[in-house]
């Protein structure tokens, strides 16, 4: 293929609801470029954007895939995004690559969560967007339905460039009101009918007031002669895309190929071309990262400035290390042809780079990395195991290869609970992590709910004296601590005044350490021995023997925080104490004086937003109430209601999964971390209870 320069390349996302047609209208795309002289389905499982096995069987996007179509003397590299905001990752990632996003949606249903998650995704980025209306020849096709639910989903952004003669089955073709051109069936460019030359003139005459807003002379040219001409309407929506304040609509229907010449004639036309300097030092920031059958891992970048060439030894800013890139790709899916040459914003591949993952830069040297990709925080949190034991670090190493290659994946081992805890956007997006160790890596895997962690901390003082003695021939072991405890509370000074054995008592405070603990929370730790009982140089011992109890709370075993320690007092022997024995001391004074001082249990509490639409905040907020959810207050946002819940960790296992359900799909939602707070008595005498009997088990 020839090569693009960056004037005459387009780089745009499909995105948009599961079942709108992305694919559908890529394989069309395709096949007007002469990519591919024949169009696949969905149905057959022969499109060039699904061509992996899940893909094939679920009959859905999982993957992002690249694809490029010739077209008007331009390049179009489209990048089929999945629609289920489970594979969300996908379409975040190429937002990194594209100047501009193409919402498909369904004209048979008009506006859905995904389209509303979508265009949110876009505008976060900052991204143009044409809307493409899909499926007008379906039976169900309701055109009307669908223009209300624009205007009310976006608008006076949401701007008619074209209608559609007779939607249905009898689909007839689109009138365009940019050309002023009826495009039929055929994709043969007519006079408009006369049927709809009124209607016709009503909406490029909104067109144009908007295409005006573009800029002062447009809008000064527009009030002085009510006409603007075609390239002046392409100039001004170009302008007001690029604000985000203009949403080009245009209608297709992607099975039959009506439209979408058309279509992509306006990409060429009106969207930005990539902003890329040609002449400057060459660059490349990879957003994806695949294995793929009989290639090996295949990494999928943006030439962000300068011309790549076959060949080339490029630099990681970030590591040092070199690269050479000695064959470079083209692609359309499964389809790689090699070029010599890719220009300042063209997308292509390369294969088997020493370091090729998502995120990374390489460059000439003296270029600064270009910035990561950010994603949302997980949804869904599972515990891992293999199904045999042998096969756990073949398991652990599939989990991490897999993890490489989708950065909405995480895979951690919890020291802390023991588990490996994967975690990611869905329960779908977890099974299709399953599906791949089960067929690609041929190993077997369980999946469970994984334990919380909790953490434990006291409500009251409480004192403790602990002496360790141990004597068995030769030198002995020493050491004797009496300390007190309370409860750590932030921006309270630390007092001196406690009762003591019933005496009211008065510590001498020597000094003081402060620590933020890795687990969260604080331990502030005082000396205030006098008098020589204890020498400095074992309160380092006592700190770690305290250390060493924080990390198992006598509750459940969780983690303790926000405990302020005094220790007070203690004995010493002039050649049996050690630093051991005073670790030891210090570690049993601790945990006594622990479970005198009402210890607590908390757990992990999460701000939850649930975006719904109406007809389901009722059977939510039924939910979010039998997981002890409470519902902070509520809000509207284009349609839909958001309600802004704090919900107790403990209650979100599978939480996305029972959403759907609920809401016919139609729901979705984010989760964050928010503090953590004490259990309700209840649920505190039933983990007692469960770890308890866990102890009693292992035992």
């Amino acid at each position: 293929m020839k090569t693009y320069q960056t004037q005459n390349i387009r780089n745009v996302v499909l995105i948009g609801s599961s079942k709108s047609g992305k694919t559908t209208l890529s394989e069309a795309m395709l096949y007007e470029g002469k990519v591919i002289d024949r169009r696949g389905t969905v149905e057959d499982k022969n499109t060039v954007s699904d061509n992996t096995e899940f893909e094939q069987t679920n009959q859905k996007s999982i993957n992002a895939t690249p694809l490029y179509a010739e077209f008007k003397n331009c390049k179009i590299n489209v990048i089929d995004a999945p629609g289920s905001d489970d594979f969300s990752g996908g379409a975040l990632s190429a937002f990194k690559v594209v100047e501009s996003a193409v919402l498909v949606m369904n004209g048979t249903a008009g506006v859905e969560v995904g389209t509303t998650i979508f265009s949110r995704y876009a505008d976060q980025y900052g991204k143009p967007v044409v809307i493409a209306v899909n499926q007008l020849d379906h039976e169900k096709a309701n055109w009307d339905g669908v223009r209300a639910a624009l205007g009310e989903e976006f608008g006076k952004r949401a701007i008619l460039c074209q209608f559609p003669v007779n939607p249905g089955p009898g689909f007839e073709g689109v009138v365009d009101v940019i050309t002023m051109k009826f495009y039929n069936a055929k994709n043969e460019e007519l006079d408009i009918p006369a049927a709809y030359a009124d209607e016709a003139e009503e909406l490029r005459a909104e067109l144009m007031e908007k295409a005006a807003e573009g800029s002062d002379e447009l809008m000064e040219k527009f009030f002085e002669t009510m006409e603007l001409t075609t390239d002046e309407i392409r100039e001004g929506l170009t302008t007001g895309m690029l604000k985000g304040e203009t949403m080009p609509v245009f209608c297709v229907s992607a099975k039959a190929n009506i439209g979408v010449r058309r279509l992509m004639e306006f990409i060429v036309n009106v969207a930005p071309a990539p902003q890329c300097d040609p002449a400057a030092p060459t660059s490349l920031f990879i957003f994806k990262t695949a294995v793929e059958q009989h290639l090996g891992e295949v990494s999928y970048f943006k030439v962000m400035s300068g011309t790549l060439n076959e060949g080339a030894d490029l630099v990681n800013p970030e590591t040092g290390n070199g690269e050479r890139l000695s064959a470079i790709y083209a692609v359309a899916g499964a389809k790689k042809e090699k070029v010599s040459q890719i220009c300042a914003g063209d997308i292509g591949c390369v294969m088997k780079l020493k370091s090729g993952k998502y995120n990374t830069t390489l460059a000439a040297p003296g270029v600064e990395a270009i910035e990561h990709m950010v994603f949302p925080d997980y949804k869904y949190r599972c515990a891992v195991k293999a199904t045999d034991k042998n096969d756990e670090a073949k398991v652990g190493d599939a989990l991490n290869k897999i993890a490489a290659q989708d950065p909405t994946i995480h895979v951690e081992y919890s020291k802390e609970l023991r588990q490996t805890i994967l975690s990611g956007m869905g329960e779908q997006h977890i099974n299709y992590v399953k599906w791949r160790i089960n067929n690609e890596f041929k190993l077997n895997v369980e999946l469970y709910a994984p334990k919380v962690p909790y953490r434990e901390t006291i409500t009251r003082v409480a004192t403790a004296t602990y002496r360790h003695k141990k004597q068995s021939g030769g030198a002995g072991q020493f050491g004797e601590v009496s300390m007190l405890i309370c409860p750590y509370i932030e921006g309270e000074p630390a007092s001196n005044k406690f009762k003591i054995d019933g005496k009211e008592t008065e510590l001498k405070i020597k000094n003081q350490q402060e620590f933020e603990l890795e687990w969260g929370g604080k331990l502030e730790y005082i000396n205030c021995v006098v008098g020589g009982a204890i020498d400095e140089g074992f309160m380092p011992a006592i700190l770690k023997g305290i250390n060493d109890k924080m990390t198992e709370g006598p509750l459940t075993g969780s983690y303790a925080r926000d405990i302020r320690v005094y220790v007070y007092d203690g004995k010493m022997h002039p050649v049996d104490s050690k630093e051991i024995a005073f670790i030891i001391a210090g570690r049993n004074a601790f945990k006594e004086a622990f479970r005198n001082a009402g210890p607590k249990i908390l757990e992990p509490i999460y701000n939850v937003d649930i975006i719904t639409p109406n007809d389901y905040v009722g059977p939510c907020m039924s939910d979010l109430n039998t997981r002890r959810g409470m519902i902070m207050n509520q809000d509207m946002e284009k349609g839909f209601t958001v309600l802004h819940a704090r919900v107790p960790l403990a209650e979100l296992y599978r939480y996305s999964t029972v959403l759907s359900s609920l809401t016919g799909g139609s729901a979705t939602f984010t989760m964050t971390f928010a503090e953590y707070q004490p259990v309700p008595a209840d649920v505190q005498t039933k983990l007692l209870a469960e770890y308890a009997a866990q102890e009693q088990e292992e035992d």
